[in-house]
């Protein structure tokens, strides 16, 4: 991809952050009319640390309706059909099958690299620009246009700019919603003896959710836990990490067999809903959520999707407000949802009234249709 010059450059629309929410808002607002020399991009990685991205993300059925509709699905996926939601040694859980829906999958699993590489096809196809690598130092918003000053020097300027690179959660300065869990995703790739193909678990402990996605012949592992135990964990030779966690998870896919490289990364809950003159935050750069319910990226989607409408129908400062009030409900909903959740299993000990209170809950999901289908849809495709 190119670089920018030293030269002041201008476009309607410019995007901090080439990741899949950036790409994808540059696509659709292509899709509604905006000539690709209208939209500019800017990210801080190489196209290659971008499409080596081994991490694996999961994507929700609207998701992948919308990477659809823009022909830029990812290059391979594991579809979830069914997911199991349940509490370590108690009472209570929750059942959803893409079946109960009409649908073909509830989700889908990929890895980053998958998912940005053909979006990234779909802008060079469409001659949209992405320049890489830049540092992108500051955004000045007016009431005509904003500037994005760039490391080398140079300024460029537009009539919107939207920040859609958040970075993690301790690079973040703090919002206006914000709460450390005092939690570390542990992530890594692990085979278990006893598949069960296309089925999800969501497995609360008094430390944090277990979240095993399937994926290729395994799971994709997201163990959140508390920080003092996370060297520790990282330390352990594979034999007895997966005893940790075989004690942690149970035996519902028999026993656990192999795992991969161990990464971390502290979580926590940082958002605020903004909009100046000219500049918009959206996705993870407007709220970064606990990875419970794997709910970040698709709620970047929708945030992506929304705002290119708001655009497409106004094209001025009022679209931007309009943008917030239409997103504000999901957005709040999804936050809440997260948020509760985490607290719940990051501050309560085992055992605990406010925990047995949660494992009833999830026993009467599923003996209630209209919470369920509720639960469902809000995963799959947000409050619409």
């Amino acid at each position: 991809m190119s670089n920018p010059s030293s030269k002041n450059r201008r476009s309607k629309i410019a995007i901090c952050g080439a990741g899949p929410v950036g790409q994808a808002l540059a696509l659709m607002l292509h899709q509604h009319g905006f000539a690709a020399a209208d939209i500019v991009l800017f990210d801080a990685k190489t196209s290659d640390q971008a499409s080596q991205d081994a991490r694996s993300i999961a994507l929700s059925h609207g998701s992948d309706q919308i990477l659809s509709k823009l022909h830029a699905r990812p290059l391979k996926t594991t579809a979830i059909t069914e997911i199991h939601v349940s509490r370590r040694r108690h009472f209570g859980r929750s059942f959803l099958t893409a079946a109960d829906y009409q649908l073909p999958a509830l989700g889908y699993v990929a890895r980053y690299g998958d998912i940005v590489s053909p979006l990234e096809n779909s802008l060079a196809q469409a001659g949209i620009i992405t320049h890489r690598p830049v540092q992108v130092i500051a955004i000045n918003d007016g009431d005509q246009s904003a500037n994005i000053h760039l490391q080398d020097g140079s300024v460029h300027s537009a009539d919107f700019v939207i920040q859609a690179e958040g970075g993690t959660f301790t690079d973040q300065e703090q919002r206006q919603q914000h709460h450390d869990y005092q939690q570390t995703a542990l992530i890594a790739h692990v085979l278990v003896d006893s598949p069960i193909a296309h089925r999800a678990f969501e497995r609360f402990t008094d430390q944090g959710p277990i979240a095993l996605l399937p994926q290729d012949e395994g799971y994709s592992l997201v163990w959140c836990m508390r920080p003092d135990i996370v060297p520790a964990m990282l330390a352990m030779d594979d034999a007895d990490f997966l005893q940790a966690l075989q004690q942690g998870f149970g035996e519902r896919l028999g026993r656990f067999t192999s795992v991969s490289k161990r990464v971390s990364y502290p979580l926590g809950l940082n958002a605020q809903a903004h909009a100046g003159q000219r500049t918009v935050r959206i996705g993870n750069a407007a709220q970064t959520l606990h990875p419970v319910a794997g709910q970040g990226l698709n709620l970047g989607l929708r945030d992506a999707f929304c705002l290119a409408q708001c655009l497409s129908r106004d094209f001025s400062s009022l679209a931007l407000q309009t943008f917030l009030n239409q997103r504000k409900t999901d957005r709040q909903t999804t936050i809440r949802l997260t948020d509760t959740m985490a607290k719940i299993f990051a501050s309560s000990p085992d055992g605990s009234l406010m925990q047995a209170l949660v494992g009833l809950g999830l026993g009467a999901v599923d003996l209630l249709p209209a919470a369920k289908k509720t639960l469902a849809e809000q995963m799959m495709f947000g409050w619409r």
